[in-house]
């Protein structure tokens, strides 16, 4: 017998040993769920259906429990109670450094040097709040307006078809483009709005290829041609995205004059620049039109949703001091003075936002629960919550948990509902769309003002109906992050002109749809770095 053959049954013999060696639950640790298949345990479970999956390991473990998922060990826990114990944690013991570095090498090809996310949060952090944030507000209405309104105007008078997921997703995005990575040099004029027009479009219709491909991507999956599409989108976007192409463009966010000084400071070439700025596209303009798309919908499937939203609307312009077609700015008192449209934002996202919240556990650690429980966690899990679950889908917390209720997050009075309880006390996670603790995100505000603004403008500028109008709302599969279904709707800009002065008669309403990557995401990230596979770095977290 070969030396090579012996190696090789040797080298087989250990790998059978570390498929079938079986983890035993230790005293004080959750329960433990490893599953029938070896070292994939409920991977196959988690990534077919991961809310389904984890709604049946609750009902069998309870609120906390560890499962096996392509050899790494998880522990979610289900107890919205208990939450702030785990994103308030220091990182020192949880830490989400390795999910961030996945996304940035593994899917957009970013390598930073001696990257610290903690320091980058910090010096990126002012740019996003107080009288930068309301910068971001006032240049993102203009911008809507550059972009939605202008598209209208050349397409000329009557109805047009288009997909509602395009119209919201396209829109949004290319306004913030705009808005984050500037406009046209001066002079402004109708030429230049055009060509930011042109270029935006551009922007998104390449963006959005790439968008398409990234769970293929993240799995691994892509066949050639898809490589081969992937490699020339990423190019594109690179170019489009240069730091020498950026450098010409007037009304950079103050943001993004930040964010290149932190690259320039930690040595990054140009051309790595060119693709951390295509992440940052994605990480901040990703998920507000989708997003949209959702309120838009359900405020389309239901009319009394639509009709005290459109009269809170009518009450903010009989107020306002100058005519819709001459308002340059939405100010933010004024946004701040919409309850209605907050409480239809709210439930749309505690129906739609299913983000995992995800931690390394860096150090043997006691985790605190609040009914006083602890429960020991080892060192090399992963410490997952997932809030679409408990709170945002617990029936015991929100009544109907799976009915779209426009005003769940209003008070008799009108004001905005923050009580909510499970187990006869009072929540202080009671929705989690935009994660918690340490990683809240810090876009938040930007995020809320600029899907606000577009509905303003949506609402009071444009008749949307749906096609079909008795249509299913579309269905959303949640483990691999997109629609099923198509939701096409007809517009037509209004000529306010002839239009009453009233707005709650005008406008007839369409469907829903949002598309969350980072739960299929998420599940890849499990099986790739079961396998010690070298992933890279990410800049902000996306729950």
């Amino acid at each position: 017998m070969s030396w090579a053959v012996v190696f090789g049954l040797l080298a087989a013999l250990l790998l059978l040993l570390l498929l079938t060696r079986r983890r035993t639950r230790r005293p004080g640790e959750p329960p433990l769920d490893l599953g029938s298949i070896p070292w994939l345990g409920h991977a196959l479970e988690f990534g077919k259906d991961a809310a389904g999956f984890l709604t049946r390991m609750k009902e069998k473990h309870g609120d906390i429990f560890t499962v096996l998922v392509g050899g790494r060990h998880v522990t979610v826990l289900l107890d919205p109670h208990s939450y702030d114990a785990v994103v308030w944690e220091p990182r020192s013991r949880l830490d989400f450094h390795a999910y961030a570095v996945f996304l940035m090498e593994r899917i957009f090809d970013v390598q930073l040097p001696h990257y610290n996310p903690g320091d980058e949060k910090s010096k990126m952090k002012p740019t996003l709040l107080h009288k930068e944030l309301q910068a971001l507000t006032d240049a993102m209405y203009t911008n809507l307006r550059t972009v939605l309104l202008g598209d209208t105007v050349e397409a000329g008078s009557g109805w047009h078809e288009m997909g509602l997921l395009e119209f919201s997703y396209g829109f949004l995005l290319r306004a913030g483009y705009l808005t984050q990575y500037g406009v046209e040099a001066p002079p402004h004029t109708q030429e230049s709005q055009a060509q930011d027009r042109v270029h935006s479009a551009d922007v998104f219709h390449t963006f959005r290829q790439l968008d398409l491909l990234l769970p293929k991507l993240a799995r691994g999956s892509l066949s050639a041609g898809d490589k081969d599409r992937v490699g020339k989108v990423k190019g594109r976007l690179w170019k489009l995205l240069s730091p020498t192409r950026l450098a010409s463009r007037a009304h950079r966010s103050r943001w993004l004059e930040s964010y290149l000084l932190h690259l320039e400071e930690m040595g990054v070439s140009e051309e790595m620049q060119a693709r951390a700025l295509v992440l940052q596209l994605w990480a901040t303009q990703g998920n507000m039109g989708p997003a949209a798309f959702w309120l838009l919908l359900f405020l389309l499937k239901n009319p009394e949703a639509l009709a005290a939203v459109r009269g809170e609307l009518e009450t903010v312009l009989l107020g306002a001091e100058q005519p819709i077609s001459q308002m340059t700015t939405l100010p933010q008192k004024v946004l701040d003075s919409m309850p209605v449209l907050d409480s239809v934002l709210s439930e749309s996202l505690r129906l739609t936002a299913a983000p995992f919240i995800t931690r390394e556990v860096v150090a043997d650690l006691a985790l605190p629960m609040a009914d006083g429980r602890e429960f020991s966690l080892r060192r090399g899990d992963r410490l997952l919550l997932f809030p679409f679950l408990s709170p945002q889908k617990d029936p015991e917390i929100y009544t109907d948990p799976e009915v779209f209720k426009y005003n769940r997050f209003l008070n008799p009075d009108g004001s905005e509902k923050k009580d909510f309880y499970k187990d006869g006390k009072r929540l202080k996670n009671y929705s989690l769309p935009w994660g918690a603790g340490h990683n809240q995100c810090l876009g938040k505000g930007y995020a809320v003002n600029s899907i606000k603004q577009f509905v303003f403008l949506v609402l009071t500028q444009f008749d949307l109906e749906l096609i079909t109008p008795d249509v299913d709302i579309p269905e959303f599969d949640l483990s691999r992050g997109h629609l099923l279904g198509a939701t096409i709707i007809r517009k037509r800009q209004f000529s306010h002109q002839a239009a009453p002065a009233g707005i709650g008669d005008q406008v007839q309403l369409g469907r829903k749809c949002f598309e969350p990557t980072f739960v299929f995401i998420f599940f890849l990230f499990f099986l790739s770095s079961s396998r010690n596979t070298k992933v890279g770095n990410t800049l902000m977290e996306l729950t």
